[in-house]
């Protein structure tokens, strides 16, 4: 019942952000991968991207993800070879490998990015994504993928979004702009 009234919140919310086509680019946000293969939640985002990607709603995507420590591989190449072996073409795939978070994703995607984009992830999480894109001067709009969010995930979106909304720097530790990598089969970078 929990997921039902969800979803249906996530309608009512974010009704007016579904996908309306024309974008230059389908950005999928980070989520975790374990050793090698993409979570539940990345796998989710990244086939609600597949589908968007066939309807022609986009011609390239974008996914984002660093690694954890002690990870061998980051979210944005596991998201980019989940892509590519499904078909999209690696020259429509850009794989950003350094960012711990969804302001990062964003902010080391940024200077790749021309156009309309459309932000594809978890219903929950949505709002304050969109939010940090318009921050960062981004022509977003987004995509929410359904799922069996709990209710404590809606209640800390919501906290985050009150965070950013009373003016307070969103959550970062920046080390630099790094690029963005065409290359969805290479080997992870650095130790």
């Amino acid at each position: 019942m929990g997921a039902v009234r969800g979803l249906l919140l996530a309608l009512v919310l974010l009704a007016p952000a579904w996908a309306h086509g024309g974008y230059a680019w389908i950005v999928v946000l980070g989520a975790a991968q374990y050793g090698g293969k993409p979570s539940p939640a990345l796998e989710r985002r990244l086939e609600a991207a597949l589908a968007l990607y066939r309807q022609g709603q986009a011609p390239r995507v974008a996914v984002a993800g660093g690694r954890m420590p002690g990870d061998r591989y980051s979210e944005g190449e596991v998201g980019c070879r989940y892509l590519a072996q499904r078909g999209v073409p690696e020259g429509a795939l850009l794989c950003e490998t350094q960012s711990q978070n969804t302001y990062e994703n964003l902010l080391f995607l940024k200077p790749h990015l021309r156009g309309r984009v459309l932000l594809v992830t978890d219903a929950p999480h949505l709002g304050r994504a969109l939010f940090l894109a318009r921050l960062l001067g981004l022509e977003a709009e987004g995509y929410p993928v359904p799922g069996p969010y709990p209710l404590g995930y809606w209640a800390r979106e919501a906290l985050y979004r009150l965070w950013l909304y009373l003016g307070l720097k969103p959550l970062q530790g920046l080390k630099g702009l790094p690029t963005a990598s065409r290359r969805p089969n290479s080997p992870p970078e650095g130790p």
